[in-house]
């Protein structure tokens, strides 16, 4: 079943041909908790959509938002409200997270006592990052410290407030975004939310993109290289570089079980990986849709630009230059569905599955159709022992062989 096209949404504001400006959406992200959608729409700005869309949107092929003086309207969902942030800084990379909560006597009006907010953290183009209050639409506070662009941001997955970023000055930074965090200043200790950790050094090119496996045990970079590096989230140090695509790596993203790691190059391939061995599982190529097309004059158009993993970990979805929104399974070597987009740059999947969003250059975001699956018991159970045990650790039990390839992706 092709991907369908439910809504596009579109900048609200006059182009601006100044190109301080820019107008690409080089970033999508959903909340954890698929209640909120932010969408880096160009021009400086992000816009925070309550989700789901309302029926209109959902029900039309295309949805602009637009009100007068050429600002987005603000409008209402029950408690939710649509907001705009004016960020003041072209936006690469956006993250969702929780905050931690409220204790009493705390100053910050954000958060009520004892219940965590949700936040949004953006990545700008001067090295900034901003952090933003989510319900209202607040600036938090900012991360001082990369020199060049945020190009990609990732907060740990199980919820502990620590953020890593990735700059085109060549380095991952790590944050702890712990309300009341001390460091010294002089012969005092301040508290502030908002401390950089560690800075992590090994690329020689832009960091394009971060990703935090699950169980927060491992950290994966691309950078304009044809390796990927994978981090211990533990000590922070450099586990192995990843070697074998042909081209600039610019993509990455683990499975959901943590088992699986994918890369995503300029190569046009994208190469799975069991990031605790470093051994490559798969490549899939991303060849023409049309097998008439001369080939040599093909040879940049399927660059990759974004990989994701689907929430159950059983499909991918890939963009290209293309101009294809693809959808792989994982046991199979072709795209089991293609739907045309124009100048893709980025794809993320709902948090409950069915939906993918997806980012343009022109500013735009479309929501497409995904594959609504019902996993296998036996996906399940891989899924949940691999949550907690190693390629390692899966090789140690007294098992059938055949049962290990299965749990450790051997299969395909």
């Amino acid at each position: 079943e092709e991907p369908v096209l439910l809504a596009e949404l579109k900048p609200g504001r006059p182009q601006r041909y100044d190109w301080k400006s820019s107008c690409e959406t080089w970033s999508v992200a959903f909340s954890p908790d698929g209640a909120w959608f932010a969408w880096s729409q160009g021009h400086c700005v992000v816009k925070l959509i309550p989700w789901p869309l309302g029926e209109a949107e959902l029900g039309c092929k295309t949805s602009e938002r637009k009100s007068r003086g050429g600002k987005a309207e603000t409008w209402s969902r029950g408690a939710a409200k649509e907001k705009t942030l004016e960020c003041g800084q072209i936006v690469w990379g956006l993250a969702f997270s929780a905050w931690p909560a409220a204790e009493d006597g705390d100053t910050d009006p954000a958060c009520a006592v004892g219940l965590p907010c949700l936040v949004l953290a953006t990545g700008l183009n001067d090295g900034q990052i901003k952090v933003w209050e989510v319900q209202t639409g607040h600036l938090l506070f900012s991360l001082l410290g990369h020199q060049d662009v945020v190009r990609d941001l990732s907060f740990a997955p199980n919820g502990s407030p620590i953020l890593v970023s990735a700059s085109r000055d060549k380095t991952l930074r790590v944050w702890d975004l712990s309300r009341d965090v001390p460091f010294p200043s002089g012969d005092t200790f301040l508290l502030s939310p908002g401390r950089q950790v560690q800075v992590l050094s090994g690329h020689v090119q832009w960091v394009y993109c971060c990703s935090i496996s699950p169980d927060c045990s491992m950290l994966c970079s691309a950078a304009g290289e044809k390796s990927a590096l994978l981090w211990s989230m533990r000590s922070y140090t450099l586990i192995r570089r990843l070697e074998g695509h042909q081209s600039s790596v610019v993509s990455c993203d683990f499975s959901p079980d943590s088992a699986l790691l994918v890369t995503a190059s300029y190569d046009a391939c994208v190469i799975m990986w069991d990031p605790y061995t470093g051994e490559q599982l798969r490549t899939l190529r991303h060849v023409p849709l049309h097998s008439t097309l001369d080939s040599s004059s093909e040879i940049h158009t399927s660059s990759l630009r974004s990989v994701c993993f689907s929430p159950e970990g059983l499909y991918l979805a890939t963009v290209a230059d293309d101009r294809l929104l693809r959808i792989w399974a994982l046991e199979l070597r072709s795209p089991v569905a293609f739907a045309p987009m124009t100048n893709g740059l980025c794809c993320m999947y709902f948090p409950h599955g069915g939906f993918i969003a997806t980012g343009t250059r022109d500013g735009h975001v479309q929501f497409w159709t995904a594959p609504r699956v019902l996993s296998s018991l036996k996906h399940l159970c891989r899924k949940a022992l691999r949550t907690f045990l190693t390629t390692y650790q899966v090789l140690a039990l007294p098992i059938p062989r055949k049962l290990k390839e299965f749990l450790t992706y051997r299969t395909f």
